[in-house]
């Protein structure tokens, strides 16, 4: 018979477990070795996100936090030099925005601004999306750069160069009306037109940027579904309505989320061209909130930037429910 080894199995009797083999010292040096390692990649780790968090924590956290304390209590620009006589009102501030005039008229303008210029800003991209990619053959490339220029055209010159085209006596526009014997009106100086003026140039500047993630979009849709949607009789419209646009939902959310979360922002333009005016026709909710930290009102210009931030979230919960994908 062959003989058990005492190793592996005790002894009658014996109700100790059998012991695990000891690691060897050359597996005991290696696995401190990896522990040394880790922490040394830990360690560089955390040297070099410090700078970066320290900068978020000083110009973005606290600054964020504080003004949310600053927009519950009565902080007026005299109020830096005796900190403690600041006192806490609550919601009092945000109870007077809304009884404000001027606020409401902010805030109308700006959804009427959203409302208008964000479909707009879509629709014209996707148009300008799908005709470089099937339409326009020749000098493709020209025209990706043409209509992506303003994009990275910084909004103050664009500003300052739309002003200058629709001066009312001196402007281009108001020229070339002329030609053809119309009187243009003074654009940024009428409640008509002002308002109106800056949703087209809106729509100009950013449909760049909805038109190159489209592109893209465009160009990952399969062949092969269209092909075989062509060959069961589906016409270029019933293709595109029922495979392409499908497809393109992830970059249609992607495009409407940003960019209405910028229109909701909306402070360069009527900044720049108008002040706010004529009468408060193009005066936003963020240039409102401006206007009264220029004031020294600290504690209405955070409440109504506080008013800006849950807009800016409950649009981008909103078009997240509408065009995130159902599958």
């Amino acid at each position: 018979m062959t003989s058990m080894s005492t190793n592996t199995l005790p002894e009658k009797g014996d109700t100790r477990a059998p012991q695990p083999p000891r690691p060897r010292r050359a597996d005991r040096r290696i696995f401190s070795l990896r522990q040394t390692a880790g922490a040394r990649q830990t360690r560089a780790a955390w040297v070099l996100a410090v700078p970066f968090l320290a900068l978020f924590l000083a110009f973005m956290l606290l600054p964020v936090a504080w003004s949310l304390l600053m927009s519950l209590t009565d902080t007026k620009s005299a109020d830096l030099r005796t900190p403690l006589n600041v006192g806490f009102i609550g919601f009092d501030n945000y109870a007077r925005l809304f009884e404000d005039p001027q606020f409401l008229t902010a805030l109308s303008n700006t959804a009427v601004f959203v409302l208008v210029s964000l479909p707009l800003t879509l629709a014209a991209g996707l148009a300008a999306a799908v005709a470089l990619n099937s339409g326009i053959q020749r000098f493709r490339a020209v025209f990706r750069l043409g209509f992506y220029l303003p994009v990275i055209t910084s909004i103050v010159a664009v500003a300052v160069v739309w002003k200058t085209l629709l001066e009312p006596r001196a402007g281009l526009v108001n020229a070339v009306l002329g030609w053809f014997g119309i009187d243009g009106p003074a654009w940024l100086a009428d409640t008509r037109f002002a308002l109106p003026v800056m949703i087209v140039m809106a729509v100009w500047r950013n449909l760049g940027t909805v038109m190159i993630i489209m592109l893209a979009g465009l160009q990952s849709v399969p062949h092969s579904l269209m092909e075989a949607a062509e060959l069961d009789g589906a016409g270029s419209w019933q293709r595109f309505w029922r495979i392409t646009f499908p497809l393109l939902r992830p970059a249609l959310l992607l495009t409407a989320v940003t960019t209405g979360i910028g229109y909701l922002q909306f402070f360069d333009e009527p900044f720049v061209m108008t002040d706010g005016g004529p009468l408060d026709s193009t005066l936003s909710a963020t240039l409102y909130a401006y206007k009264q930290f220029g004031n020294g009102n600290y504690d209405v210009a955070s409440a109504a930037g506080y008013v800006v931030f849950v807009l800016i979230v409950a649009l981008t919960v909103l078009q997240f429910r509408v065009l995130r994908d159902k599958d």
